[in-house]
């Protein structure tokens, strides 16, 4: 979804914030037909030498999914978008290929910031707003520019003072143990490294003594089952998702006719949610009526759903989407920290601005509520929405800006290797001879497999290394000839596996990434999309592993740099050390404990507030690990 991270130079005189998209094109909207409610009638053009280019807004981790996505945070998460595809909906704005390929240098001064975070402008003039300072770019990205002289607190004026750190208050163990034995649902969107940490987190949760089930994707109904939970199928294929996102960077198609597709995947997300938190199990029949929802931003519905049933929500996410001063979103490229924050409320009004039709749509055809104006409950509005980072406070500390309702709860993992039996020819061929070097990209399609696994195969060969390469979703390790130094493998618990390698190379998914610094081993990253660039720009900020390579960019040269970097003994030693800071986390259990703690501060007598809705109701959904 994203391009690779590029290096901070805060010597610049402005700085583009970029938001990964593609096509230069230009928000294009009738002011005259846009209504209150934040809907806009598509502008007519007769002028054919502007192409008219569908919007697909994405989310992330994935592994955002995931934006979000994913974001759509395995971080991946896996990120999904929407337009007025089909001409579905006539709500959404047009967007038209620029006339010009002269860049737009358009600056973001104090008064348009203020005007950002101002969810009571119209719909007309914050969509006008948008079209004046923002450019989306032949390159994949959404640019702004930031003045050298502007201050951070001009620009994060739109945010409320509730987002600056407090002392938080520990809810007592006793009191989270006396907590009412609870039917909860855990709605997930994104690929299997998604899915991986929650199926730990419901599991946990089950030893407290409450009911789970895990709604998501169906492609992953035994993974879930085998674990011990319950499942519930969501609509939308992970394998489409993430196959469109690598081929598009995640926002807009390269086909026409790969438009439909795309909607439809989205509207059978969010059309699935409700039922999953309310309907029988569709295999025993027996009843399920949540009580409180865990979801990942990459679910879309999932605030408004909490609204319609009137229970408690808590996003999970594995990737940063909590406004913040110390880092920009990291589907965004801001160059100026006076950006950072900022970047937050751009990448959600323009996600929000794609799928506010379905959202709307399924608000008043399911959930029998009033729809949502543009841009209600974002970024920059208040939020009662707790919210838990997936991820190790030694490898991204809490920033001091995020208040008591945001905890950052460290890698959830998911114990896959006590049950484990490899296969013999793995274990001899682990035992003849060196640790080998780990690579491979998990769920996500690979546009050139046999290319790339030439360059793999020749990078070992010229460095003199032992390596396993993972077939996944991209079909690596198709070889001419077997070479006795390359082993090929399908899918492996990486906690077992990455212990008896001594690096590793892969997408920089969330939940790939815990596994091989837990496992002490040196980390490239090659970022497809999403948050994966923002985990490469992590690891090298660390120490233990060299600049990310992006997907596009990848090379026998630069992969034949990165091994020399990993094999340095001062990275070996710089990851054991960070694996060691990270010994004695429990993200599974500061997970549970958030989610409990934050039910337990609710006065019991009150009736639940209403979820604030909108596209995140979080201050914060493909992430693909």
């Amino acid at each position: 979804m994203a391009a690779s991270p590029e290096h901070r130079d805060d010597s610049s005189s402005s700085s583009p914030v970029e938001v990964p998209v593609k096509k230069e094109l230009e928000i294009c909207v009738d002011a005259k037909q846009i209504d209150s409610g934040g809907g806009s009638r598509e502008a007519a053009s007769g002028d054919n030498s502007r192409a008219e280019v569908d919007f697909a807004l994405n989310n992330g981790a994935a592994e955002p999914y995931s934006i979000v996505h994913r974001s759509f945070s395995e971080v991946g998460t896996l990120r999904v978008g929407t337009s007025n595809i089909e001409k579905l909906d006539s709500s959404q704005p047009k967007l038209v290929k620029s006339k010009t390929e002269a860049p737009r240098h358009r600056s973001i001064l104090a008064e348009d910031a203020a005007q950002i975070f101002d969810n009571k402008m119209s719909a007309q003039k914050k969509l006008q707003l948008l079209n004046r300072i923002a450019t989306v770019k032949d390159d994949g990205t959404v640019e702004f520019e930031v003045p050298v002289d502007v201050e951070p607190h001009v620009l994060a004026c739109g945010l409320r003072d509730e987002h600056i750190e407090v002392a938080e208050e520990e809810s007592p163990e006793a009191d989270i143990q006396c907590i009412p034995p609870l039917q909860v649902v855990i709605l997930i969107v994104g690929t299997r490294g998604d899915v991986q940490p929650f199926i730990a987190i419901g599991k946990r949760l089950q030893e407290y003594g409450h009911r789970v089930r895990l709604a998501t994707h169906s492609n992953f109904k035994e993974f879930v089952l085998t674990a011990g939970l319950e499942f519930y199928p969501l609509g939308g294929d992970p394998k489409v998702l993430t196959g469109y996102m690598v081929k598009n960077k995640g926002f807009l198609p390269s086909n026409p006719s790969e438009i439909p597709i795309q909607r439809n995947q989205m509207k059978e997300i969010i059309y699935s949610l409700l039922p999953a938190c309310k309907e029988p199990d569709p295999d025993s029949g027996i009843p399920f009526k949540a009580d409180a929802i865990i979801a990942n931003p990459p679910a879309y519905g999932h605030t408004h759903v909490a609204e319609a049933l009137k229970v408690p929500v808590h996003i999970f996410f594995t990737m940063p989407w909590t406004p913040t001063s110390e880092f920009p979103h990291p589907l965004s490229r801001v160059k100026q920290p006076a950006g950072y924050r900022l970047s937050y409320q751009i990448v959600d009004s323009m996600i929000w601005l794609g799928i506010r039709d379905m959202i709307n749509d399924v608000r008043k055809k399911k959930l029998k509520l009033r729809p949502v104006t543009y841009l209600s409950g974002s970024q920059g509005s208040d939020s009662d929405v707790p919210h838990g980072y997936i991820w190790s406070p030694h490898l991204v500390p809490k920033p001091k800006d995020w208040g008591p309702k945001i905890d950052v709860v460290g890698f959830c993992f998911l114990d896959l290797a006590t049950n484990y039996e490899p296969p013999e020819s793995l274990v001899k061929w682990l035992e003849a001879g060196a640790e080998p070097i780990y690579i491979g990209f998990g769920s996500l399609p690979v546009q050139e497999p046999e290319r790339m696994t030439q360059i793999i195969v020749n990078a070992l060969e010229q460095t003199g290394q032992r390596g396993i390469i993972n077939k996944g979703w991209g079909g690596l390790g198709n070889l001419a000839e077997p070479k006795d130094f390359v082993y090929i493998l399908d899918n492996v618990p990486h906690d077992w596996l990455f212990l008896r390698c001594k690096a590793v190379v892969h997408h920089g998914g969330a939940g790939t990434t815990a596994a091989g610094l837990k496992a002490a081993c040196p980390t490239t990253i090659v970022p497809f999309f999403g948050d994966q660039p923002f985990w490469g720009e992590r690891v090298h900020a660390r120490g233990v592993g060299p600049p990310p390579i992006p997907v596009d960019e990848f090379s026998l040269p630069k992969l034949v740099g990165a091994i020399k970097f990993m094999l340095d003994p001062k990275v070996k030693e710089k990851a054991k050390e960070l694996a060691k800071a990270m010994e004695n986390e429990d993200g599974v259990t500061g997970a549970v404990k958030a989610f409990l703690k934050h039910l337990n501060h609710k006065k019991p007598e009150s009736e639940p507030s209403p979820v604030q809705s909108g596209l995140f109701s979080i201050s914060r959904c493909f992430r693909c690990s």
